[in-house]
């Protein structure tokens, strides 16, 4: 389930991003939405942390967790 204002309650700035999204891709994210939604706690935090997650020390390669993430997304049903 999505909040209303996590789909709908962005800055003009944002949402002008969002609809240049949506023309490019077709769509905009779900994760983009929810990042630009609370920048303060998802934005920064979020993607500092993922960067860890995805770039950081691991005995799998990036593109090995990439894909992961890509699969555990097709699996949820997510575009990735």
């Amino acid at each position: 389930m999505r909040l209303p204002n996590v789909h709908r309650g962005h800055r003009l700035r944002d949402k002008l991003m969002l609809g240049m999204m949506r023309v490019v891709m077709g769509h905009a994210p779900g994760v983009v939405r929810t990042l630009l939604y609370r920048k303060e706690f998802f934005g920064r935090p979020w993607s500092e942390l993922t960067q860890r997650v995805m770039r950081g020390p691991s005995p799998w390669t990036p593109g090995e967790r990439e894909t992961f993430a890509a699969f555990v997304s097709h699996l949820n049903q997510c575009t990735f």
